[in-house]
C-alpha cells in the first residue's frame, strides 16, 4: 500500500483506504480496524494523503506528508507521545522539532492535531507506509548494484 491509497474525508474522523473507484465518487474502507465500508460521492471532499503538503518558509513553501510522516517516524518510531487532545504548545513544540521551517503562521493547530492523529492510526495500522521510501531506494540499489 502506499499514500496515495489512503485518504481522509471531511467531516469523518479517522483515515481510509481507497478500495475501487466508482462512476459517481469512490469505495473507502475505514483503516481502524472496523472493516467499515462508505461511498464518497462527487460532493464529498476527499483528500489523498500523496496529495497534502505542509506549508513552511524555506524557497520550496511546501513540504509533502509523506516526508513529514516519516521524519516523525525516525524521530520517534511509532510513539509521539501525543494525542489530539495534547496542549496547543507541546502540539508546536512537536512540529518545530521534526520540521523546524513550518510556516507558523499558515499551520495552525488544528493542523497538527490531524498530523499527529493521523501519523498515530497510521504508525498502527499500516508502519510498513512509514519506512517504505527508505526500502524502496535500499532495493533499486541493490537491483542496480547486481547488474
Amino acid at each position: 500500500m502506499e499514500f496515495s491509497e489512503v485518504a481522509a474525508v471531511s467531516g469523518k474522523g479517522g483515515l481510509f483506504k481507497v478500495v475501487s473507484p466508482t462512476r459517481t465518487g469512490v469505495i473507502l474502507e475505514a483503516l481502524d480496524g472496523s472493516k467499515k465500508k462508505m461511498i464518497a460521492n462527487m460532493q464529498s471532499k476527499v483528500s489523498i494523503l500523496s496529495d497534502i503538503s505542509i506549508y513552511t518558509t524555506d524557497e520550496e513553501g511546501a513540504v509533502p506528508l509523506e516526508d513529514v510522516m516519516q521524519k516523525i517516524h525516525q524521530e520517534f518510531n511509532g510513539d509521539t507521545g501525543l494525542s489530539a487532545t495534547s496542549d496547543p504548545d507541546e502540539l508546536k513544540a512537536f512540529l518545530k522539532f521534526v520540521l523546524p521551517e513550518y510556516d507558523e503562521s499558515r499551520v495552525y493547530v488544528s493542523d497538527i492535531k490531524k498530523l499527529v492523529t493521523w501519523y498515530n492510526t497510521i504508525a498502527a495500522t499500516l508502519p510498513e507506509l512509514l519506512e517504505k521510501k527508505e526500502a524502496k531506494d535500499d532495493s533499486k540499489e541493490e537491483q542496480s548494484s547486481d547488474k
